[in-house]
């Protein structure tokens, strides 16, 4: 940039990322610095793009699945979910409603896993180590019950269309039962650890606020959203599977800082335990699987859209079929890349410090931006 004779350039720039912990992933923020405070910024994306959409164009219908947990891979089973429903209504498919409750119990696990590791992950970016081993000591139990049905422990492709893969058990339904009793009585350890620690009251209260409108104004959706205090959750907003079917609240913040992020999502985990609860008295008798779901589907002309509430958002499936084996077209819409796309108006003449914070508390995945 050319100056002025006698006027120094105040500015300077920094790189956050791209390989740095508290981007979580191969982002890179561009940072324009005068002094501690940040000027201007660019978020920049793309260092570990997958082509995921391209790669469906090449694959039938089936061979895709497994894409769906590579994209987001801390809420896989919602992304095999939402992939699912997609093709289902698009093919007719109508699924057992055992499958559909398996379906529920499966993913709402997946969620609280999804969570506990945002919440360990991202008091080690504040500076606390202890959360972070609280946490995965709770998210190896789910781990471990998830484990036993799907045959993985993070990258899941458990759902088929029409249903689920395998069915559960006396064992994986106790287990499920037992992990409830525990994680709700780690809430007070929790409490106590972070919630009243005046270090991170200070770190979170009054830091980083999304207002509705900001929200509204950039698609941000999930948590980040709901902690801006609008109650927009898709499980209930926008119905599917036998969501409906359950008792359950919508958490919501007042501020929109950090602080009713984090707890927006404390207080959905103990909701995904009601919901689990919920689903293993009620679970029904019957087939998983839906009957005659042909190995190769090949859908009508036509095309669908389909969403889920995934632990980050909306995470909505387009498909544009031409009546072959094969998808004409896919379209993933993600919550982090719209979460994401806010970041440059939240840090403005905020700290380095700050801005840590602020971007973790959006919990993004960068390999689904990156998608």
């Amino acid at each position: 940039m050319m100056l002025e004779p006698g006027i120094e350039e105040k500015t300077f720039y920094l790189n956050l990322g791209p390989q740095h912990p508290s981007t979580h992933g191969v982002l890179r923020i561009l940072l324009e610095m005068d002094g501690e405070f940040i000027a201007n910024s660019e978020p920049v994306i793309g260092y570990g793009h997958r082509a995921h959409e391209k790669m469906a164009e090449l694959r039938t219908y089936q061979q895709y699945l497994p894409n769906m947990g590579r994209v987001d891979y801390l809420h896989a089973l919602a992304y095999n979910h939402g992939y699912c429903l997609a093709v289902e209504r698009l093919a007719g498919i109508e699924v057992p409603e055992r499958a559909e409750f398996i379906r529920v119990i499966t993913s709402e696990l997946n969620r609280i896993a999804s969570h506990l590791l945002w919440f360990g992950a991202y008091l080690l970016d504040l500076g606390a180590f202890t959360p972070f081993l609280y946490c995965f000591d709770d998210r190896e139990n789910v781990v471990d019950i998830l484990d036993r049905v799907t045959g993985s422990r993070l990258t899941y492709c458990y759902f088929r269309f029409g249903g689920v893969r395998d069915d559960i058990d006396d064992e994986f339904i106790a287990g499920c039962r037992a992990f409830i009793t525990r994680l709700r009585s780690r809430w007070q350890d929790y409490d106590d650890l972070v919630t009243k620690n005046v270090i991170f009251i200070n770190r979170t209260r009054d830091v980083g606020i999304i207002t509705p409108e900001q929200a509204l104004k950039y698609g941000v959706t999930g948590p980040c959203l709901r902690g801006s205090g609008i109650p927009y959750d898709i499980r209930r907003s926008e119905p599917y599977s036998v969501y409906p079917l359950f008792d359950f609240e919508i958490p919501i913040g007042e501020r929109g800082d950090i602080m009713d992020r984090y707890v927006v999502r404390l207080r959905e985990m103990e909701q995904s335990l009601r919901i689990i609860e919920q689903a293993l008295d009620k679970l029904p008798n019957g087939p998983i699987m839906a009957e005659k779901v042909p190995k190769r589907l090949k859908p009508a002309e036509g095309e669908v859209y389909a969403a889920v509430e995934s632990g980050r958002g909306e995470f909505g499936t387009y498909i544009v079929s031409k009546g072959d084996t094969k998808p004409y077209r896919i379209k993933l819409r993600v919550p982090s890349f719209s979460n994401l796309s806010i970041i440059s108006e939240l840090i403005k003449d905020t700290l380095v410090a700050d801005m840590v914070a602020i971007l973790g508390s959006l919990d993004l995945v960068i390999p689904e931006v990156d998608r």
